[in-house]
């Protein structure tokens, strides 16, 4: 296991800083939960999101569905047309940890993100702790994303970042392999409470 000192430390967003999920809509369009997941699961599917998040345009993305699927026309161009109310706000106790890295003055801190290039400036606008990182690669504006290695590559070069120094805070278990196998150190991110300690338990945190 990499031991090397931290200088850099890098969260994703989504599911760690801000709590973001396409259920915050739907239950309000599609009232039966369980038609909402099998909605969601098989028409909006988080491998559609993703090709937006990879730098496919929403109009795009929204046309292949709308033609594969156009008995659900409507529901479909809701996901992007009311976008912003899957935004269930930021993860406070993350949010609280970031600010205590930001003030110990010890640690670059950048975020790298899948999202899209189009839906990201309201998260820039609505959420002022974005604008405390150094630097912010997004997927949509790149046209690459996690898990693949080129896009932590764009985070590498792009701010000098020695990848052993870095440490990756992610929800999501591809997201940390795949950074764990271009040398980063990573906590796979479970909760806030839970980062908080193992933050602490490797010393980057004060108690």
């Amino acid at each position: 296991m990499n031991s090397s000192p931290i200088t850099t430390i890098v969260f994703d967003l989504g599911g760690v800083l801000i709590d973001w999920n396409p259920r915050y809509l739907y239950q309000k369009l599609i009232p039966d939960e369980q038609e909402m997941n099998r909605f969601l699961s098989t028409i909006t599917t988080p491998d559609w999101n993703e090709e937006q998040d990879a730098g496919r345009t929403i109009a795009e993305g929204t046309a292949l569905l709308v033609q594969q699927h156009p008995e659900h026309r409507e529901l479909i161009e809701h996901f992007y047309g009311r976008w912003p109310e899957m935004l269930g706000g930021a993860i406070q106790g993350t949010v609280e940890v970031l600010t205590e890295l930001r003030a110990s003055g010890r640690y670059h801190l950048y975020a790298l993100t899948n999202w899209s290039e189009e839906t990201f400036p309201v998260a820039l606008q609505q959420f002022e702790f974005l604008h405390w990182f150094e630097g912010i690669v997004v997927s949509g504006t790149e046209k690459s994303r996690k898990p693949f290695p080129d896009f932590y590559h764009t985070l590498f070069t792009r701010y000098s970042i020695e990848p052993g120094q870095a440490l990756f805070i992610d929800d999501n278990e591809r997201n940390i392999l795949a950074a764990q196998a271009v040398g980063m150190q990573t906590v796979h991110f479970q909760s806030a409470e839970q980062l908080r300690a193992e933050l602490l338990r490797r010393g980057l945190l004060s108690a």
